[in-house]
């Protein structure tokens, strides 16, 4: 489902040398599968979900998706396989100030497949705790009800692969397990894989597959201090 092989990226610094940030030599997740990353702050793992959703371009290597090689298509391309393929929960929401969390979820419909699937949006709404705020709009809303409907459009178009960064990191205990269920819920009834980062030992232990990425990275191994 997701194949990467010899992944690298690195970053220029101010004073012009390189600093190697990524370099993995293989990672694959099975179509359906459900794996969890973690690791140290600043290692790289913002980065990697932005190089497989093609929001970022690696330096070199392969990421195949779906049987879609997405390092050899142009940036069109990239952005047209992430509207169809691929559901992103960012940190930082990234939800339109001026339209309602479900015109929202329903924009983030169209980027899709265009279809605006009125009871699925209404739906995910519902199973993240937001059926009485669909109206509202961000500034109406509290972090954490922001996070929930970050949840809810990335799982509008029923992706193939789901890259969640820290989805629970701004909600409250009682809401962290009903978005980590629902996560878990949608991505088994309809056979999505995900990848998730999370910094919590609680959300890990949850998953049956954890991968830290300095067992990964070998950036990361080569730069840490001895």
């Amino acid at each position: 489902m997701l194949q990467l092989e010899n992944l690298k990226k690195s970053f220029r610094l101010p004073e012009g040398q390189r600093l190697a940030v990524l370099d993995v030599p293989s990672l694959f997740i099975g179509a359906g599968e459900q794996v969890v990353l973690m690791g140290e702050s600043g290692g790289g793992k913002t980065t990697l979900l932005h190089c497989i959703a093609g929001i970022m371009q690696a330096d070199s290597g392969s990421i195949r998706l779906d049987n879609i090689e997405l390092t050899r298509l142009s940036e069109a391309g990239r952005d047209r396989v992430r509207a169809s393929k691929l559901g992103y929960v960012f940190q930082t929401f990234n939800l339109l100030a001026g339209f309602t969390a479900l015109e929202n979820v329903r924009l983030g419909m169209t980027f899709g497949n265009g279809k605006h699937d009125i009871a699925r949006a209404h739906d995910l709404l519902n199973r993240v705790g937001l059926g009485d705020r669909l109206h509202h709009k961000p500034s109406a809303m509290s972090v954490g009800q922001q996070q929930r409907v970050a949840v809810a459009r990335a799982l509008a178009n029923r992706p193939r692969l789901l890259l969640a960064d820290e989805p629970t990191a701004n909600i409250d205990p009682t809401n962290q397990q009903k978005i980590i269920d629902l996560l878990r819920d949608v991505c088994t009834e309809e056979n999505v894989a995900m990848l998730m980062v999370t910094h919590s030992p609680t959300v890990a232990e949850q998953f049956s597959r954890v991968e830290r990425l300095e067992s990964i990275n070998v950036a990361w191994r080569e730069s840490a201090p001895i």
